[in-house]
């Protein structure tokens, strides 16, 4: 460094000597070249953000990761109704396809013993019968083998029919589980994308919870009675468990998958999606005014979904990097738009 250095003053003297600017320029130059000689990364790396900015960005991901979640069940409810849809009417196609075969065998059998007879039940057999009665019994028994016969031939032209029918129908339902396998996967790999994200952040603020797949939660003391306790009973004792977002249980919940397990335990089947939930409680929607312990709460979004406890209190699965808790209404944290009772 210092020969670097002594190259550069011998050089700046020598510029001392001509006319002009040049001197001012060269000692530009030279301090240029004696500042301390930065990383790339680091002069170019961002500032690390506050706990604030941090805070505030992992609630925008959290808003935004309910939606993504829920996208992601509706996709897998969408799958499960197609590959179910196919495998009925897979199972139609297989059973007709049996049949077919079976109608086709007992054509080729009956063919088979047409050529073998040749013409013994022909007129020509049946007219040189020396009897009447055995002509009559011939004549009765030939029609009965064209009735039979015309019969099956029916039977296996319909029956080819809905076989047809069956295996189209079976084709489309494949097809259509095929999409929305791909869209589940799709929305699967948007949900791993925001939950890395949010790990990640709350990992760097120290409040990230792994949870207890195992825990017992707490006993539930409120004011719920019938079906209601039941569900709320069944909910405090998830308390503890992760979240985990496409989550039903027994080790990990997400929102939707808790409140439909809890009023399960309550005897109230309830679809799977907060958006389906809350479309099977258009006609039992309440006010948030009026809320009674085991009611439904959905946020603004409809992204997600808690249980009224009573008592100013809701149970629910949160979002990435929590658990299962109880928390009063009031720090709930997002807009709410209405409220269902099962």
């Amino acid at each position: 460094m210092a020969l670097r250095g002594e190259g550069v003053v011998v050089a700046v003297a020598g510029m001392q000597k001509s006319s002009g600017r040049r001197p001012v320029a060269a000692g530009l130059v030279l301090a240029a070249l004696l500042l301390p000689v930065l990383p790339f990364g680091d002069a170019l790396a961002e500032p690390k953000p506050t706990i604030a900015q941090a805070k505030k960005k992992l609630k925008r991901l959290n808003e935004e990761a309910d939606k993504i979640v829920e996208k992601y069940n509706q996709a897998g409810e969408k799958w499960k109704k197609a590959r179910k849809k196919y495998k009925t009417l897979n199972d139609a196609f297989t059973r007709q396809n049996a049949k077919v075969a079976g109608l086709r065998k007992e054509l080729v059998t009956m063919a088979v013993s047409s050529y073998q007879l040749g013409g013994v039940t022909g007129w020509e057999a049946l007219v040189g019968q020396a009897s009447p009665e055995n002509m009559l019994s011939g004549l009765a028994a030939a029609d009965q083998l064209s009735a039979s016969r015309a019969q099956s031939l029916n039977a296996f032209d319909e029956a080819n029919k809905t076989l047809k029918g069956d295996r189209d129908k079976a084709k489309a339902a494949l097809a259509e589980a095929d999409r929305t396998r791909d869209e589940l996967a799709a929305e699967k790999a948007k949900a791993d994308k925001m939950v890395k994200a949010q790990t990640k952040l709350l990992r760097e603020l120290g409040a990230f919870r792994t949870g207890d797949p195992d825990s017992a939660g707490i006993a539930y003391t409120g004011p719920a009675s019938g079906n209601a306790r039941a569900a709320l009973e069944f909910a405090f004792a998830q308390v503890g468990k992760p979240y985990q977002y496409g989550g039903t249980g027994p080790g990990g919940w997400d929102c939707s998958g808790l409140v439909q397990a809890s009023w399960r335990a309550g005897g109230v089947s309830l679809p799977r999606t907060t958006w389906e939930q809350w479309s099977w409680g258009a006609s039992r929607k309440v006010s948030l005014d009026d809320l009674q312990p085991g009611d439904l709460i959905f946020s603004e979004g409809l992204g997600h979904v808690s249980l009224y406890a009573g008592n100013g209190q809701i149970v629910h699965a949160p979002q990435t990097g929590d658990v299962v808790k109880v928390v009063s209404l009031s720090s709930y944290g997002r807009r709410l738009v209405g409220a269902v009772r099962p």
